[in-house]
């Protein structure tokens, strides 16, 4: 079943009870002398906490069922570990659980298969992440988390990649009135490797100019300006200008 119908894994969640703060934490007591049918109480009467984690991964491809399920397995940990002593809400205590019990899940069953170590580098960067957003109330960027995860940024960027589900060639792009584009009608010819390489040359050539070339290339070029107008602009001669604008020309395609 979908996550936004009623039902899911078979469970109408529309029916399911929610529990006070005051009987969850009685029926915790209960439960950890050994009680089932109290464990049984809770597990039922915080499966809607379950069901709001799992939106959050709502679009990731993955069968709403399956996260429940796998949620579910967090929200048991959760009710066997709490420590009733702490002042501390039972879902304050849950919900990292259950997240941390899908993300497992999703970590070990992508279907790019990625070393452990950088996987667990991508969570740790991921909730610093979550952390940073709520302290700074602002996106962190790539920086700030390596600074926080006192690694060099690079080692970030590889990880959070390394998470990011794979892209199909028939997922679809954009589609009206039936027509559809998918990602394999954005692909490029056999020449995008020349074209590419060949912007990279022309960005490092043009980085070997001097600002005055630099500038006069700007304005006929990408201004239109003629050159006499550019050197109206710069307060030199049309005659510098050509001679500047050749010169600027020949070291490029050198």
């Amino acid at each position: 079943m979908y996550i936004n119908k009623v039902q899911i894994c078979g469970v109408d969640t529309a029916k399911l009870p929610v529990l006070k703060e005051l009987e969850i934490k009685s029926l915790l007591k209960v439960a950890h002398s050994g009680d089932k049918s109290a464990r049984e109480m809770l597990i039922n009467g915080n499966l809607r906490l379950v069901l709001s984690v799992v939106k959050r991964f709502a679009g990731r491809g993955e069968n709403p069922d399956d996260l429940f399920q796998i949620g579910c397995i967090g929200l048991i940990k959760s009710i066997d570990n709490f420590d009733i002593n702490q002042n501390v809400r039972f879902s304050t205590y849950a919900v990292p659980m259950i997240i941390g019990e899908i993300r497992r899940h999703l970590r070990d069953n992508s279907p790019v298969r990625v070393s452990r170590s950088i996987k667990d580098t991508a969570y740790r960067a991921m909730q610093v992440k979550e952390k940073l957003t709520e302290k700074l109330k602002r996106e962190p960027n790539i920086s700030e988390i390596a600074k926080e995860l006192n690694i060099p940024r690079e080692d970030v960027v590889i990880a959070l990649e390394s998470i990011v589900e794979p892209v199909s060639l028939y997922d679809s792009v954009y589609s009206d009135s039936g027509d559809t584009v998918y990602v394999l009608d954005q692909l490029g010819d056999n020449n995008d490797d020349k074209n590419w390489l060949d912007e990279i040359c022309l960005k490092e050539a043009i980085k070997n100019l001097s600002d005055r070339e630099k500038t006069i290339l700007s304005l006929r070029f990408m201004q239109g300006k003629t050159q006499m107008e550019v050197s109206n602009e710069i307060g030199i001669s049309q005659a510098q200008v050509s001679r500047l604008e050749k010169n600027a020309m020949e070291k490029i395609k050198n």
